[in-house]
Formats: structure tokens, C-alpha cells, sequence
């Protein structure tokens, strides 16, 4: 798309601000299109992935999970980080549901990626519809406590146009899902 290079910036130069296990912010000089220099404030991030494992009968497995930034309790779908910036997705996605849940399942369709705040990290979400869904024992992590929950996949598109789910990734999986299902 030639036609949009002239809206890019370029970084001149970049300098580390944190380096964390997560998140690595950085103070980068860029040279706008016209000419000028601004400063830009961004988060890299090793990203992550999130799955609608949806039951036979039209339920979605989620969670409710504390989420401390926010300082409530949050319905979310699953979802994880990477392990590292090379790890395949699907095998990660695969591994949250298992871990999290309980859950494996025999089909995977993927929705695609969600960038949760573009103006300040390069976070990149991936997507996935999980189906034929079995139970297993869950893995949680020694530092994660959730509820997992069945909710019908139509309550939980309500739940989004009444603003009870806030969470992004969720309502964008949760809407692409309910529309691919209705094709």
C-alpha cells in the first residue's frame, strides 16, 4: 500500500526506559511525514492469545478472574501471554485453554488478531474459536485464581452492548464469534 507511506513515521533513535518480564517501554525519537521530530512513549510487548471455547450447546467456557490494575473482578475468555516471541500461537492458545480451564478441543478456526491499544503498544492478540470442546483437570499457575464459568454464547453478546464485559479482547472475540456463527 504505496499510497500510505506518506502517513509513516521513523524512528530515529530509541532509548530504554523499563525492561520488564512483560512489558519493555521505551522513549523513541521519530521523524514525522512532514519533516518535524516527536517523541513517542510505547510498551513492546511479547504478546498473546485468547480463545471462545464454545460447548456443543452454544456456551462459552469464561472467567472470572481479579484483575489488579482495575481492582475488580472481571469476566474474560481465556487468554495468555507467549513464552517467547517465536512461540506458535495455536500450541500456545492450546496450552492456556488446557492450563486455565480443563479444557482441549478437536477444532480450531482462528479469528484473527486484536492490537488492544495501538497508540502505545505493539501488543498483538491472537484469536481463536476453540470447538469440540472435552473436560480435563486444570494447571493453573501458582499466581492465578479465577472461576471458571458456562455462559450461552447470546447472554455474553448482551452482556457487551450493556457494558457488564469491559474487557476488549473479549468483546472482540465474543462478537466476531457470535457473527462467524451466524453466516
Amino acid at each position: 500500500m504505496e499510497e500510505l507511506k506518506r502517513l509513516e513515521e521513523v524512528m530515529v533513535k530509541s532509548e530504554d526506559i523499563f525492561d520488564g518480564h512483560i512489558l519493555h517501554v521505551k522513549f523513541d525519537t521519530v521523524m514525522l511525514p512532514n519533516g518535524n521530530e516527536a517523541t513517542r512513549e510505547l510498551i513492546r510487548h511479547i504478546g498473546a492469545v485468547a480463545v471462545v471455547p464454545l460447548t456443543d450447546d452454544g456456551k462459552v467456557i469464561v472467567e472470572r478472574q481479579f484483575r489488579y490494575p482495575l481492582g475488580q473482578v472481571i469476566t474474560e475468555i481465556p487468554a495468555g501471554k507467549l513464552d517467547s516471541f517465536d512461540e506458535d500461537r495455536l500450541e500456545a492458545c492450546k496450552r492456556e485453554l488446557r492450563e486455565e480451564t480443563g479444557y482441549v478441543a478437536d477444532e480450531w478456526t482462528e479469528l484473527g488478531d486484536y492490537h488492544p491499544a495501538a497508540a502505545y503498544t505493539d501488543e498483538r492478540i491472537t484469536l481463536y474459536l476453540a470447538t469440540g470442546l472435552r473436560k480435563g483437570e486444570r494447571e493453573l499457575d501458582e499466581d492465578e485464581f479465577l472461576d471458571v464459568v458456562e455462559v450461552p454464547l447470546v447472554d455474553l453478546v448482551k452482556d457487551i452492548a450493556l457494558g457488564k464485559i469491559t474487557d476488549g479482547k473479549t468483546q472482540v472475540a465474543i462478537l466476531k464469534t457470535y457473527l462467524l456463527l451466524k453466516e
